[in-house]
C-alpha cells in the first residue's frame, strides 16, 4: 500500500470516527431528552386523573368496593387504565394497550410508588407509567412513541447521510493533500533513482514544502554534496597517488633494466644497485601502506581512555632516537587528554619523522608537553613561507624535499587523526630557525574517581 493511499485511508478513518462518535452521541442524548419529555408529559397527564380517582376511592370505600367504573376520560392522547389488587381492570380510556408487566411488577411491589417501562404492542412502542393509588390498585397511563421514532428515525439517516458527506469530502481532501505531502518525496526518490542510475552527484532537489520536507530536502542536497565532494577527494587522491608511485616504479624498472642486461657490471655496482632497489621497495610500501590508510579513512578501532600524553611522548621519543641516532629532547608535564593511544603514538611519531627527515643539520629535535599543547620543533631550514597554507594538504612535498623519499602524507595523517580526537594542529617556523607544529588536544578535567570530562 503507498504513503499516498494510507493517508487518505488514514484521514477517512479519523474523520469518519469523529462523525460517528458526535452522531452516536447526539443521537443518545436526543432522544434520552425526548425520552424525559414523553415522561414528563405522562405524569402531567395523570396527575388530574390520580387526584380524581382518590377522591372518588376515598367517598365510595367499602370492604367489596371496586376500582371506580370508567366514567373518567382522559382528554389527551395518553391511553389510562387502573387495576385493583385482586386483579380487577377498569378501562379510563378507550382502544386500551391492555395491562402491562410494569403495573403488575407494582401491584406485587408494595413499596414502589410506581415505574415506568417502553414495550412494543401490535407493532406499535408505547411509554408506560404505572403509579400506585391510595387504595390498593395501580393506575397505569400509556402513550404511543411512534412521534419520537419519527423523529429518531428521520435523525439517524440525516446522521448516515452526513457521515457518508463527510466521508467522501475526506477522502478527497485527503487524495489533494497526500499529493501535495507526497509530491517532495517523490522528487527526492526521482532523484536518488537518478543518482543510482547515472552516478551523477550534482543533482539537487527542491528544499520547499514545510519545515519537515524541507529540511529533508536539505539534507539530502547535503549529502549528495557531501558525496560529490568526497568522490572528488577520491579522484584526486588518485590522481596524486598515481604521481607519486610513479617516480618510485620507474627508479624500479630502471634498477631492474640495468641488472637484466648488466652482465659486465661490477660487484660494487651491483651491490649499489642492490641496495637502491631494496630502498626503493621499502619506499614504496611506505608509500602504498599510507595511501591505504588515507583512502580507507582507517580508524582504530580502540576505545577512547584517559592518556598521559608525557609518558606516552618519552616512549615514542626512545624509540626515535634508537630509529634515527638523533636526540630528541622532551620537556612535559603531567597532561592527561582523552583519546586512542596507538593513534595518538602516530601523530608523535610521524611529527618526529619528519622532523629528522628535514632537519639535515643532526641536530637535536625538541618536544614539550604543556596543557595538552605538543610542540615538536627542529633546527634545520624551516618550513618554506610558501608551503606553509599547504604542509598538511595530502601528497604536498616541497621543492626542496623532492629528491627526500617519502610520500606527502605523513603531516596530512596527523591533521587527521588531531581532528579526530577534536583538537587541532598548525605549523610555524621557529624565532629562531627551524619548523615548528604544535597540536592541541582537549584535557581531561580533574574530577571524582572514575570519572572524566575533557576539555578544549
Amino acid at each position: 500500500m503507498s504513503l499516498r493511499l494510507k493517508l487518505v485511508l488514514a484521514l477517512v478513518v479519523l474523520t469518519t470516527g469523529a462523525t460517528v462518535v458526535v452522531g452516536v452521541s447526539s443521537y443518545r442524548s436526543t432522544r434520552a431528552e425526548l425520552m424525559t419529555e414523553i415522561d414528563r408529559s405522562l405524569e402531567n397527564a395523570v396527575e388530574p386523573l390520580r387526584g380524581r380517582l382518590r377522591q372518588e376511592i376515598e367517598r365510595s370505600r367499602r370492604p367489596d368496593d371496586r376500582v371506580p367504573p370508567g366514567q373518567f376520560r382522559a382528554q389527551t392522547d395518553v391511553q389510562a387504565l387502573v387495576v385493583g389488587e385482586d386483579g380487577t381492570r377498569v378501562d379510563l380510556t378507550d382502544d386500551g394497550i391492555g395491562v402491562q408487566q410494569v403495573t403488575l411488577d407494582l401491584l406485587d411491589d408494595p413499596t414502589a410508588a410506581r415505574s415506568f417501562d417502553t414495550v412494543r404492542v401490535d407493532d406499535v412502542s408505547y411509554r408506560v407509567l404505572a403509579t400506585r393509588l391510595r387504595a390498593p390498585a395501580v393506575l397505569q397511563a400509556a402513550r404511543s412513541t411512534e412521534e419520537i421514532d419519527r423523529v429518531l428515525g428521520a435523525l439517524r439517516t440525516r446522521s448516515l447521510l452526513v457521515g457518508l458527506v463527510v466521508a467522501a469530502v475526506a477522502a478527497a481532501v485527503g487524495a489533494v493533500l497526500a499529493r501535495q505531502l507526497t509530491r517532495p518525496l517523490e522528487t527526492l526518490a526521482t532523484a536518488a533513482e537518478t543518482v543510482g542510475a547515472t552516478g551523477r552527484l550534482d543533482e539537487r532537489v527542491p528544499e520547499s514544502g514545510g519545515p519537515e520536507v524541507g529540511r529533508l530536502g536539505s539534507s539530502f542536497n547535503r549529502m549528495l554534496a557531501a558525496l560529490e565532494r568526497s568522490r572528488a577527494a577520491q579522484q584526486q587522491l588518485v590522481q596524486d597517488a598515481g604521481h607519486e608511485l610513479r617516480t618510485p616504479l620507474t627508479s624500479l624498472r630502471t634498477n631492474v633494466y640495468a641488472l637484466r642486461h648488466g652482465d659486465s657490471m661490477s660487484v660494487e655496482d651491483r651491490a649499489r644497485l642492490l641496495d637502491d632497489l631494496e630502498s626503493e621497495t621499502q619506499e614504496l610500501s611506505a608509500i602504498v601502506d599510507e595511501i591505504v590508510e588515507v583512502a580507507t579513512d582507517a580508524r582504530s578501532d580502540e576505545p577512547m581512555e584517559p592518556v598521559a600524553l608525557g609518558e606516552l611522548v618519552r616512549r615514542v621519543a626512545a624509540r626515535a632516537r634508537q630509529r634515527t641516532g638523533r636526540p630528541v629532547v622532551v620537556a612535559a608535564d603531567d597532561t592527561v587528554v582523552m583519546g586512542r593511544p596507538r593513534a595518538l603514538e602516530r601523530v608523535v611519531t610521524n611529527l618526529l619523522g619528519n622532523a629528522a627527515k628535514f632537519d639535515t643539520t643532526g641536530g637535536q629535535i625538541d618536544v614539550q608537553v604543556r596543557a595538552g599543547v605538543l610542540v615538536v620543533a627542529d633546527h634545520g631550514p624551516g618550513f618554506d613561507p610558501a608551503d606553509l597554507p599547504r604542509v598538511f594538504d595530502r601528497f604536498h612535498r616541497a621543492d626542496s624535499a623532492r629528491s627526500l623519499p617519502g610520500s606527502g602524507l605523513g603531516l596530512a595523517i596527523v591533521r587527521d587523526l588531531v581532528e579526530a580526537h577534536g583538537g587541532t594542529v598548525a605549523a610555524a617556523n621557529a624565532p629562531d630557525g627551524g619548523a615548528m607544529v604544535r597540536v592541541v588536544l582537549p584535557v581531561v578535567e580533574p574530577g571524582p574517581p572514575g570519572s572524566a570530562a575533557a576539555r578544549p
